[in-house]
């Protein structure tokens, strides 16, 4: 199908960084209100025109661009897609099939689960390989898993499982399933915390898993393109933590980026009623999740933490409650939007939007603001043509080129 414009403008608006609706039954200390309600600039109103590049995409989750322009989608029930000289092939890629085949790989393609994230290497156009994530197994035991897979512009070969969550879990949540390269060629990768109560692992609340730091659960974790563990981990020495662990305390991150304008890696990550955030991530770094917490209970509204904030976590960049439910994160390093050079993108599958955040070079938030898609965004990326693209997930998902006014 060929190009064409939504009759509908994307409008900037002005966010109200100060709401924080629906958590009356939490006590906000003066640091974690500032970190809610931070003091910001206002925005003109500005015009955004979506441009549909293309339709019909059964839930997708991860986009790539190859070196020829061509972008790669992944659709969650486990195809692999292709936008080739911007038309959607009808066709699938070859070569995922085997995976998506509940008989052979197990893609555990229900509720959050299936094939979810892509990345290329760093050095695609030397070695061809692609980086997945995607849930794999069953109902009552399913985890996380890593896989690369070799791209000669028409399918897939010599697959290859390269790191799996140590830990079965049961059901379709909390799958994180993120990646983002490292400048070192290293691959950090975000697992979710496996699930909300009453689920368990090994006898607790799976969320407890986030603090241990003998599971993968509830981490960002890091290793090198061939599923090695880097020497300098932080954790490597630890006999009683996975060497794999990065940084801890997570929820289930779905957006996060590498910000090679101020050299730093950001993520957005749910929350479960509230308190979803942003946050810099750094190794060796405990984020809180679920000792400390902004989020309230989904079954009771009260505080899932007694704190919000705690001396030693590291505090959010940005709460956002009511939850926006963010789900993919792109930093803007390009000059075809005016002012937005430096800008971070989150996608927010709850509130149907983009929050358009600028951020200090030492990552202060100073403004935050809205672009209106009117449909469940989960990702976000710069192109190497320096536009923005969106996903949307929908039964007919969309990706919108966003052009600027």
């Amino acid at each position: 199908m060929g190009h064409y414009f939504s009759p509908v403008f994307a409008v900037l608006l002005i966010s109200s960084l100060g709401s924080i609706a629906g958590c009356a039954s939490q006590s906000f200390t003066t640091e974690a209100i500032a970190l809610m309600s931070p003091d910001v600039e206002t925005l003109p109103v500005e015009e955004v025109e979506l441009e549909i590049i293309a339709e019909g995409l059964d839930h997708p989750w991860g986009m790539a661009w190859l070196p020829n322009g061509d972008i790669l989608i992944t659709e969650r029930a486990g195809k692999l897609r292709i936008v080739r000289e911007g038309v959607l092939e009808e066709k699938a890629i070859a070569g995922v099939t085997e995976v998506a085949d509940i008989t052979a790989q197990q893609v555990f393609a229900s509720r959050q689960g299936g094939l979810l994230d892509i990345a290329l290497h760093l050095r695609f156009e030397e070695n061809q390989w692609i980086y997945f994530t995607y849930a794999h197994g069953t109902q009552d035991a399913n985890r996380t898993r890593v896989a690369r897979a070799k791209f000669d512009g028409e399918a897939l070969s010599d697959w290859e499982v390269i790191f799996e969550v140590a830990q079965a879990k049961k059901g379709g949540q909390h799958f994180g399933s993120r990646l983002t390269w490292l400048p070192d060629e290293t691959l950090l990768i975000s697992i979710g915390d496996g699930g909300n109560p009453p689920l368990k692992v090994d006898g607790d609340l799976s969320r407890k898993q986030s603090q241990n730091l003998g599971s993968h659960l509830g981490k960002v974790l890091r290793i090198h393109d061939d599923g090695s563990i880097p020497d300098d981990n932080p954790f490597i020495d630890n006999p009683e933590a996975e060497p794999e662990v990065w940084s801890y305390g997570h929820r289930n991150i779905q957006g996060m980026v590498f910000d090679s304008y101020r050299q730093k890696v950001w993520a957005t990550e749910h929350g479960s009623r509230g308190g979803d955030e942003l946050n810099l991530v750094k190794a060796d770094n405990n984020y809180g999740w679920p000792d400390v917490s902004f989020s309230a209970e989904y079954s009771t509204g009260q505080p899932v933490a007694p704190v919000n904030t705690r001396e030693d976590i590291t505090n959010p960049t940005r709460v956002w409650t009511p939850s926006i439910a963010p789900s993919g994160l792109a930093v803007y390093t390009g000059d075809r939007y005016l002012g937005w050079h430096g800008n971070l993108f989150a996608g927010g599958l709850v509130s149907k939007d983009i929050r358009r955040m600028q951020i200090e070079k030492d990552g202060a938030m100073v403004i935050e603001s809205r672009i209106i898609i009117g449909q469940r965004v989960r990702d976000i990326r710069q192109a190497p043509d320096e536009h923005l693209y969106v996903l949307t997930d929908e039964d007919s998902g969309q990706l919108l080129k966003l052009n600027p006014q």
